[in-house]
């Protein structure tokens, strides 16, 4: 019998893969802000973007995200921005791939409904009509149900090496638009890409529909030391405020193998509908180009930029005045601390060059200027020898933690807000242009008691600067 959405009554699970580095696209994208957690097409986030897609209560039940500890408080960040309260955030204490976060997202998925289908998805996705999307997942939720794990194709519009294909088979159902897989391939030279399009195949998308139990079961019979180590880490998980925090010891076992190498490319029961949806998963700079609205010269500028003389550019500021003159088919991508230059043809390239970057000590490569933090976050505005100046934004009602330094002092000048600090066993009220000190190893705490940010220069001044250089002694936020 054809699958018919219309039949089930129990909502989809959507489980949001939220790792990865997104390393092609530096220097925007960096360690501790990939591109998950980056505006880039039109407004909101990547993240925020995938969550407004699944985000009909009548479709869907309330998503499971998947990400790094140390990604938590912007994922709560983000998911609270748009209004998501009810989200399941599963920690992963270290990157094991996508087998095993599938495995530890169906377990939570199974807690609530017995019969869950999951929708899974990568964070870092451009989908651009979402109707579609949703009525895709519609129309193969049956299948899932029956234990089909379906895929979606995107029907190629060049032979690109970038990604994973799809062979279809057999038809399947009454309505003819989902096919048995026939087989995968791995991605391709541009001559054997160009091939597999001319046979029909379809690029593989990451996005998937299967039924929680048997993508378990399968995994047990395929891969049983990711399966159990997922089981015991989500038995050993312990709640962390609004998180779950995986056992780490368990979860660290699980060997390192992607979904679609684990259970996908060996399953007797996977299924291929072609998307019906446009979509991108903004592997380099050269897509955001293509997506882009261009002036008359086929220039993309976001940010202030300026060309003359420049064809077929994607010009990006962050901030500093860009100006680019005589360049065709080029990246020119400026941040506060970092500038990418690369041919357009070139920038799947920027990864390895960033390693270089990374291995020759070069500053700037990995952390921005700019880092987020719970409380709110903080921007490095200057440094040198024994010395460094930082801007401290605190949200209304947050509070850093109650830390000492070891090896340096440092100087608090209130620029915008209110402060309450405390300082040993004092404490102390600071409007703006008011400012206080802090000796090495003196207890000290920054709250901000108002209702609007409050925004602090801080001087530190010592031997060692490091963010490792705190411990602390109380903090709302559990870090260690």
């Amino acid at each position: 019998m054809a699958a018919n959405a219309k039949q089930r009554s129990v909502r989809i699970v959507p489980v949001i893969l939220c790792g990865g580095a997104g390393s092609r696209l530096w220097p925007l994208s960096r360690d501790a802000t990939p591109k998950q957690f980056l505006s880039l097409i039109g407004e909101g986030t990547l993240l925020q973007n995938t969550l407004r897609r699944v985000s009909d209560r009548e479709v869907f039940a309330p998503p499971v995200v998947v990400t790094g500890a140390e990604h938590r408080f912007t994922v709560a960040e983000q998911l609270q921005h748009v209004g998501e309260e009810q989200a399941t955030i599963l920690l992963e204490p270290t990157a094991r791939n996508t087998a095993a976060a599938v495995a530890v997202a169906a377990l939570a998925a199974l807690r609530d409904d017995p019969g869950a289908i999951m929708l899974v998805m990568p964070a870092d996705h451009v989908i651009l009509e979402p109707d579609a999307f949703v009525g895709d997942a519609q129309a193969c939720a049956d299948w899932a149900a029956q234990g089909f794990s379906v895929l979606f194709g995107i029907t190629p519009t060049e032979p690109a090496t970038g990604y994973g294909y799809i062979r279809a088979g057999a038809r399947k159902g009454e309505d003819g638009a989902v096919f048995e897989v026939a087989g995968f391939v791995e991605k391709p030279d541009a001559v054997t890409a160009a091939r597999h399009i001319a046979d029909g195949c379809l690029w593989n998308s990451g996005v998937f529909l299967l039924s929680a139990g048997s993508v378990l079961s399968e995994l047990d019979v395929f891969e049983p030391a990711v399966a159990a180590a997922a089981r015991a880490s989500f038995e050993g998980a312990r709640a962390d405020m609004d998180f779950v925090r995986l056992e780490a010891m368990s979860f660290g076992s699980a060997p390192s193998i992607s979904i679609d190498n684990a259970v996908m490319e060996r399953t007797r029961g996977a299924l291929v509908r072609a998307a019906s949806w446009k979509w991108t998963d903004i592997g380099a700079w050269s897509t955001l180009w293509e997506l882009g609205a261009k002036d008359a010269c086929g220039n993309v500028h976001v940010g202030p930029s300026l060309s003359q003389d420049a064809h077929d550019c994607y010009l990006r500021s962050e901030g500093p005045a860009l100006a680019v003159v005589g360049m065709n088919h080029a990246v020119v991508v400026a941040t506060a601390d970092a500038v990418l230059v690369a041919a357009k043809s070139s920038d799947q390239q920027v990864k390895s060059i960033l390693g270089s970057l990374s291995a020759a000590g070069i500053s700037g490569a990995g952390r921005p200027r700019r880092v987020q933090r719970p409380w709110g976050h903080f921007e490095m505005l200057d440094g040198g020898d024994r010395f460094q100046v930082k801007r401290i934004t605190v949200m209304p009602g947050e509070q850093l933690s109650l830390q000492t330094h070891a090896r340096r002092d440092e100087h608090w000048v209130v620029v915008n807000g209110v402060a309450d600090v405390r300082l040993g066993e004092i404490s102390r009220r600071l409007g703006e242009n008011e400012s206080v000190y802090i000796p090495q190893g003196m207890a000290h705490r920054l709250s901000n008691p108002g209702a609007s940010p409050l925004r602090v220069i801080e001087v530190q001044f010592g031997g060692y600067l490091g963010e490792d250089d705190i411990v602390r002694l109380e903090d709302i936020y559990q870090r260690v």
